[in-house]
């Protein structure tokens, strides 16, 4: 699995433009998950009723784990809407990200290519304008840790870009810290070696109570 941090959107984007008489309006946020993902397609069909179309894909996750992507070309020609827009939101290396094309037909018929193009277009033109902030994948540790080694703890998450996700005050310091995945090996490393092995965090087991 990659650890390696990605880019998703900062704020939520709307763009639009006109194309033979046909308007195409892009709507594009952050979706952390696929239900996020459907719960902000279902919010455009409500802000858009009036649109032929509502043509949307998504990757609900890291930009590259194809296991969390989706996608619909809502009653145009099978593969010119859903798929060019995805291929889109792939090639930007942008993650939980979901983009939606509102459709408003202007009489004049574009044909399969021209359809391909402008959904494409129209995705491939908002992702300019997107501002994006930088995700990191984040891992919990279980520390337990003396007040004397507290200073160098607190330094070393500093150093690492670290924070407590949950911190307890008893005869010692219990807790939770959360770090950026890619680092856990050589943060615990420092931590054992600068503690001069009296302080041990250890990775939390996904699915432990």
């Amino acid at each position: 699995m990659n650890m390696s941090p990605y880019l998703i959107p900062a704020t939520p984007l709307v763009w639009q433009q006109e194309i033979k008489k046909s308007r195409f309006i892009a709507y594009l946020a952050h979706t952390p998950n696929a239900q996020a993902a459907k719960d902000f397609i279902e919010s455009v069909r409500i802000r858009e009723p009036a649109a032929g179309h509502h043509c949307w894909a998504f990757v609900a996750g890291m930009p590259s784990d194809s296991r969390i992507l989706g996608f619909s070309d809502d009653g145009e020609p099978s593969g010119t809407a859903g798929k060019p827009m995805l291929a889109q939101l792939q090639g930007s290396g942008v993650g939980e990200i979901t983009a939606v094309v509102a459709r408003y037909f202007g009489g004049i018929k574009l044909g399969t290519g021209g359809l391909v193009r402008a959904y494409g277009g129209t995705l491939s033109s908002a992702l300019t304008q997107l501002s994006t902030v930088e995700q990191r994948i984040m891992a919990e540790l279980d520390v337990h840790i003396d007040y004397s080694d507290m200073a160098l703890l607190e330094f070393l998450l500093g150093e690492y870009q670290g924070l407590w996700q949950q911190i307890d005050y008893g005869a010692e310091v219990t807790g939770t810290l959360l770090v950026e995945a890619r680092v856990v090996p050589e943060f615990c490393r420092q931590l054992l070696d600068r503690s001069q092995g009296r302080v041990v965090a250890r990775p939390v087991e996904s699915g432990t109570g």
